[in-house]
Order: structure tokens, then sequence, then C-alpha cells
């Protein structure tokens, strides 16, 4: 060993060193499809370069952000221009991007707009389609990696929010050639022979566009569309979005996102059930003093005036019907005066005696029987005569009918 050895640092020192002061490297364009785009909250901006046989890592600063004029995406095409900068702690190196512009979508995102279209026109993303999710839900499945991270947060959420809904994990790939259609069939199989199932949860972490492709494939789109179970997406972080999720009923931002939306917190439900419960008490404990209050305030002088009160009423009442009785008993009284007059009126017209007075005679015979036919009269009988003022008796010298012919 004839050369001295250097420290790890020394030699990432060195190696920067070369890589900056390359007359190359130091203002170099690169065009490729972006991958692994993220999003710092800092306002950086990571992501990755690729062709179909190589990738490198790029850094675009706050700072530049701004002057960057379109709007990055997965699958994009770019023609990013920048310099070659070597973190000498992690000793790996990136493209330090000044500048960016599209150069074209890639094959992937054009395969996305055109899958989404299609579906788009078919009626797959219409919301009449969309079901509501369960607001409590007995049974919750999990379509996704038995052995990812995404499965792992959707139990602790769940489990931490409700320990009365029952998860299923049905395992399927969630990358790779096989993956979408095991993520169908999941989805299918659950439809059919699941019926306790209230709700889906379909989804993985976040990663790439390729490494998410699956859930950008017909034949999950379709499956998702078909199920009567509703369906929850959760794919990637909040800026990946797959046709899953403009299909599902609702698409979650992550798969703990998912989870939160899938149950209710029963210790929330708690709090509100008990905070409602301690505002009835108090409720009905107001209610119950305001009426002692209003019981103690009734003493037997107010009750005494209260009474007194009741009873002029009452007399005042009485003396109303009375009156209204008074008056028609005098309108039944006045009413009899006027039919007895009448009747006293027609009573005297009838009397005998104003008859005689008016020169009539009543003619008896012997046994005092009214004579009512003069024809039957019989000569020489003897009847007797009441007028007004007196009587005589008489006897018959001759009787007839009005023709004038004498009756014997």
């Amino acid at each position: 060993m004839g050369l001295k050895p250097v420290k790890v640092s020394q030699l990432n020192s060195y190696i920067k060193r070369i890589l900056q002061t390359d007359p190359i490297l130091g203002n170099v364009s690169v065009t490729g499809e972006v991958s692994n785009l993220k999003f710092h909250g800092s306002g950086h901006v990571y992501f990755s370069l690729k062709d179909e046989k190589s990738r490198i890592n790029c850094f675009l600063p706050s700072d530049r952000v701004a002057q960057i004029t379109c709007a990055l995406q997965e699958g994009m095409e770019v023609i990013a221009s920048g310099y070659i900068y070597l973190y000498e702690r992690g000793g790996s190196y990136s493209l330090n991007v000044t500048d960016l512009e599209a150069a074209g979508q890639g094959e992937l995102a054009v395969a996305f707009e055109k899958l989404k279209q299609k579906l788009s026109q078919e009626g797959l993303f219409d919301p009449m389609h969309k079901k509501p999710i369960p607001a409590f839900p007995h049974k919750v499945a999990v379509v996704t990696s038995e052995t990812g991270a995404a499965v792992r947060d959707i139990l602790k959420i769940i489990q931490k929010k409700n320990n009365y809904v029952d998860v299923l994990i049905y395992p399927v790939l969630v990358q790779g050639p096989g993956a979408p259609g095991q993520i169908a069939a999941a989805i299918r199989d659950l439809n059919a022979n699941y019926q306790d199932v209230d709700t889906i949860i379909t989804g993985r972490g976040g990663g790439s566009m390729e490494e998410l492709w699956a859930f950008n494939e017909e034949i999950v789109a379709r499956s998702i569309y078909e199920s009567k179970i509703p369906v929850i997406s959760a794919v990637g972080h909040e800026t990946d979005f797959t046709i899953a999720d403009f299909v599902a009923d609702l698409r979650a931002e992550t798969p703990t996102a998912a989870a939160d939306a899938a149950v209710p917190d029963t210790k929330a439900l708690q709090d509100t059930l008990t905070a409602y419960r301690d505002d009835l008490k108090r409720s009905l404990e107001h209610l119950l003093e305001s009426r002692k209050r209003r019981l103690a305030l009734r003493s037997m002088e107010n009750f005494e005036r209260d009474i007194r009160g009741r009873i002029a009423m009452e007399q005042m009442r009485a003396d109303h019907i009375m009156e209204q009785m008074k008056q028609q008993l005098q309108a039944k009284a006045a009413s009899c005066r006027s039919r007895l007059e009448l009747l006293r009126e027609t009573v005297e017209a009838a009397d005998p005696e104003r008859i005689l007075q008016k020169g009539y005679t009543i003619l008896t015979d012997e046994d005092g029987c009214v004579i009512r036919d003069v024809a039957k009269l019989q000569k020489d009988q003897k009847v007797s005569l009441e007028g007004s003022g007196g009587f005589a008796e008489a006897m018959i010298l001759s009787a007839g009918k009005k023709t004038g012919k004498e009756v014997t």
C-alpha cells in the first residue's frame, strides 16, 4: 500500500471540488420524466428525473420555485437546467435545478390521462353513483399489502378511535404486474362473499408513479365502480392522484386519513353524549328550581286573593247568566200575554150573551132542549124563548120550511 489513505470526508470534499469545477457539470441541462415528486413544507421540491435506463435525484430550492412557469406533476417530461452538487455528509450527489421547463408528458402520464378521459365519459366518476360511507360500520375490510406501512397505519388509527368495529385485512399485491388483478378480485370477492362488510378501504403508501400504477389500471377502476359496498381509496400521499381516487365513493389523502374517515371516534361520541346528559341534567335542575321558586311565591294570602278573584269572576258570570234568563223569561211572558189576549178576544166574540144582544133568540122545547131546526116544530107545541134581557113562553101556531108550506 504505497498511497496514504484519506478520510471519507476528505474524499467527498475532493469529489465535490472536481464536480463543481467541471465546466460541463457546472451548467448542465437534463431531460427526463419526473418521478417520486415531493413538495416539502419548507418550500423546497425534491424529485427524480429518469429515462428507460437510469435516474438522477434533483433538488429545486424554494427561492427558484416561484420562477418556474410549469406546474410539476408526476410523469411529466421536463428539461431541468442546473449544476451537479455533492452532499458531503451523505455522499450522494444531485442536480440542483436553477431552471425547468416542460418537454412533454411521459408515457405513464399520457396513459393516465387517456384512461381518465375514457372512464369519465362513461360516467364512472359521476357523483350521483357515489355511495355514502356508513357512519357506524360494524366491519371494515382493508385491501392492501399485509406487510406495508399502510396497513399498520390503518389498524393503528382504527384501534385508537374505535374498539367496537371489526377489521378484515384482505392481503393483495399493491405493486407489480399481478397487483391490479389481485386488487380487483379482492373487491369483487368481498362483495360476493362478505355480506357483513360495511366499508372497503383500498390503497397503499406513497411511492413513484410507477409504484402506484396498479391503482391506475382499468380493471381496478371498474371493480370499485361495480362494488355495492362503499369504497374509500387511499393511495400514496396528499399530492398523489390515481384513477381509483376518482372512481371511489370517497378519496382519502393518505391511508391514515382513510382510516379516520371510515370509523367514528367512540371516545368523542361518548364525550358528546356525556355533554348532552350534563346539559339535560342542568336544564332539569334549573326547571325544578324555577318551579320551587314559583311555589314558594304562592303563599296562602296569594292563594286566598286568587280564590277571591276567581269567585268574583264566577259571580259576574252567574249574574250575566241570570240577566240573560230574566230577559228570556220576560220575552216569554210577553209572548204568552199576547196569546192570552188573542184567545180572550176570540172567546168573547163567541159569547152567546153578546150574540143575543145583537137580536138573536134561543128557542127551546118543554124539556129545555135547543131547537135548531124550526121546520121540525109541531102546531100547538109549547116553546120557550130566551133573548137579551129575559125570556118568554109561546105556542106554535104554525111551522114549516122556508118555502112557505105549513107543517102539520
